[in-house]
């Protein structure tokens, strides 16, 4: 599909907006939904509102006092899935695949007490369709916070109808797996206050660890799964970039990140830190990757960049 450009202008809606409700986010519970209202402004073209709580016991702040990255990409996560179901009349029972996620932040402008939490989330959706319904898509989206832009990036993946998703998964796609929780690494190792949000086990193999599963988790598994959630994976690959650059608290303002397959329960999931790629002054890369049963799950590439004030 073609790359979409984003006029990074402001964008007027002709009608609207349009509450978002929990099922179009996929969300269980109002505080892990952000976008509350979305707006077509043209053809492809979207607004979403959402709001950022200073508070999350998850998304907790980081270099001193700024919004988490990941916060911001849930949000782009999240906003995607309102413009599917609302936008494009997907039905929720559909499901939506992650293919690869892209983004870059503005850590300077994510300072939790400058300005409001309400964020607009401009959305250009690039879509394909098959027997008349959505089955592809790539979204650029643009987030601005009283009126700077404080991140951009892009979602891609596909639809599927109930009845695929079945015949894509087989005798997997049966939710409501509780697997045994392995041991953690020390929680404040990978940026944490509590080990039920440590998603690594140690290995005996430097750099290498086992991805931790906790189905129970309340905001990580809302609703029963059938395969370990992306957003899982994206925190567990934050994680291993914490303990792969030990030197300094690794926050990824910026990357992209591919899934080449599901990650499945009952079977170890291995994460792993790879050499450090050229960095830029300021700025520390690294490579995470993730497989099970000999095959790659996904690719990570992550950076970090201090804030400059």
């Amino acid at each position: 599909m073609n790359t979409t450009t984003i006029d990074e202008g402001s964008l007027r809606s002709p009608s609207g907006p349009f509450p978002a409700s929990l099922a179009q986010l996929h969300r269980a519970r109002e505080a892990d939904a952000f976008p509350v209202s979305w707006t077509r402004t043209r053809d492809d073209h979207y607004s979403v509102i959402a709001h950022w709580p200073g508070e999350h016991p998850y998304f907790i702040p980081v270099h001193g006092h700024r919004y988490d990255p990941l916060l911001v990409t849930e949000t782009m996560r999240q906003a995607t899935l309102l413009v599917l179901h609302a936008g494009y009349g997907v039905p929720v029972g559909h499901h939506f695949l992650l293919a690869e996620l892209q983004f870059t932040c503005h850590m300077n402008r994510l300072a939790i007490d400058d300005g409001p939490g309400e964020v607009e989330v401009q959305v250009v959706c690039d879509v394909k369709r098959a027997r008349g319904h959505v089955s592809q898509l790539r979204v650029d989206m643009v987030v601005r916070r009283a009126g700077s832009v404080v991140s951009t990036g892009a979602i891609l993946g596909r639809i599927v109808g109930p009845e695929a998703y079945r015949r894509i998964r087989g005798d997997r796609a049966v939710p409501g797996f509780e697997v045994p929780r392995t041991p953690p690494v020390t929680a404040s190792l990978v940026g944490r206050s509590c080990a039920e949000d440590v998603l690594l086990s140690p290995t005996p193999q430097d750099r290498m660890w086992q991805l931790r599963v906790d189905t129970r988790h309340p905001i990580l598994f809302q609703g029963e799964k059938d395969h370990v959630p992306g957003m899982l994976l994206l925190e567990a690959a934050r994680q291993a970039a914490e303990l792969g650059t030990p030197s300094q608290p690794f926050v990824p303002s910026s990357g992209r990140m591919s899934f080449q397959r599901y990650a499945e329960f009952g079977t170890p999931c291995w994460i792993r830190a790879h050499a450090l790629p050229t960095s830029r002054a300021g700025t520390t890369g690294i490579t995470i990757t993730g497989s099970q049963d000999d095959g790659a799950v996904f690719l990570a590439e992550l950076s970090s960049a201090l804030p400059t004030c």
